[in-house]
């Protein structure tokens, strides 16, 4: 009987494991690991404003946000006709994905590593951008910052958000469990 080999857990979460947890259970007195505050998602999010008009703008956004995500996106739809827009009901605006467990790692891991070292002047990122549950938002101003991304081939240049949702109960939690995974914070919070 052959024996199926497990994938190795995205280096990451093995940190994670081996050294952030034992942190903030001393920085913040938890008794249990359980307590301990867990990434449980990113959301990529990539408006597309011409797509209303044009379908292969979402079928490009959407081929790219698949190339940097490791996972296909999902078409968001238009909830309600708004005139000045000049958008109708149900017309395709975006793309999105929801990346949880390993590819959620493996991710911010090279955005961390890979794809912020990539932006120009970058001297960090905003430690203001927390909400009350903990969550971070990041809006990022081109793709082309992924390795993933062909120069040549993109049409257009398109910006997009990614949202880090913590278990965390504060902000103060949350910024210490991000530190810990390497998001770069700019300096004099």
């Amino acid at each position: 009987m052959a024996t199926a080999t497990l994938p190795a857990p995205p280096r990451l979460l093995q940190r994670y494991r081996k050294e952030i947890v034992p942190a903030l259970m001393k920085r913040f007195g938890y008794k249990n690991p359980y307590e301990v505050p867990r990434l449980d998602k990113v959301v990529l999010n990539m408006g597309v404003g011409q797509g209303a008009a044009d379908v292969k703008v979402i079928e490009q956004a959407a081929h790219e946000m698949g190339l940097i995500a490791g996972q296909k996106p999902v078409i968001t739809r238009a909830k309600k006709a708004i005139s000045n827009f000049k958008i109708k009901e149900n017309q395709p605006i975006g793309v999105k994905v929801t990346l949880r467990r390993a590819r959620m790692y493996e991710f911010l891991d090279r955005l961390v590593n890979i794809a912020m070292p990539r932006i120009r002047d970058f001297r960090g990122v905003s430690p203001q951008a927390f909400d009350q549950g903990g969550n971070y938002a990041l809006g990022l101003t081109e793709q082309l910052i992924f390795p993933e991304i062909e120069y040549d081939k993109v049409s257009r240049v398109q910006g997009m958000d990614v949202v880090l949702c913590t278990t965390a109960k504060s902000r103060d939690e949350a910024h210490e469990l991000l530190r810990l995974l390497g998001v770069p914070f700019k300096e004099g919070r």
